[in-house]
Parts: structure tokens; sequence; C-alpha cells
């Protein structure tokens, strides 16, 4: 059960840096990357909406840097030294 679990984790970690990197591209609905986007953010924003609602973003001149995937990224890493 913890080898499922521990596999688990990775996989919603290399989610999580996909959703990131896509993040900062721009990706019409047409293109067939569209789809996984889609997907990352039905499995990627449950988790990570409350971190955004606790973490205020750092404003950095006019844009606003985002800390709530690199927390998610920290307590993902936690929770699997713990467990694996």
């Amino acid at each position: 059960m913890a080898e499922l679990l521990c596999t688990l984790l990775v996989l919603y970690t290399l989610a999580l840096f996909l959703w990131v990197i896509l993040s900062w591209v721009q990706i019409s609905a047409t293109h067939p990357l569209a789809r996984v986007v889609v997907f990352l953010d039905r499995i990627i924003y449950p988790v990570i909406l409350p971190l955004r609602r606790v973490l205020p973003g750092i404003r950095l001149g006019g844009a606003m840097l985002d800390l709530s995937p690199l927390v998610l990224l920290l307590v993902l890493g936690l929770i699997r030294g713990a467990i694996c």
C-alpha cells in the first residue's frame, strides 16, 4: 500500500511540475496540449486553491509571484519522505 502511495505522490509531483511549466506558455484551445492542460487543471486546482487563499502572492513590479506551487512541492516532498 505504501508503495502505491509513493508512486501516486511521485506522479502528482511530476504533474505539478508539468502544470507549472505549461502555465508559462500560451496554448490555444485547439492545440492538442490543451486537453493535457485541462486535465492537469482538474487534478491540481482542488489542492492548490486552498493554498492560494492562505498564501498571498509576492508583488514583483507589475507581476505577482505565486508561491503556492512551491509550497505544495515542499509538502509533497515531506509526505514522500515520511512514507517512502
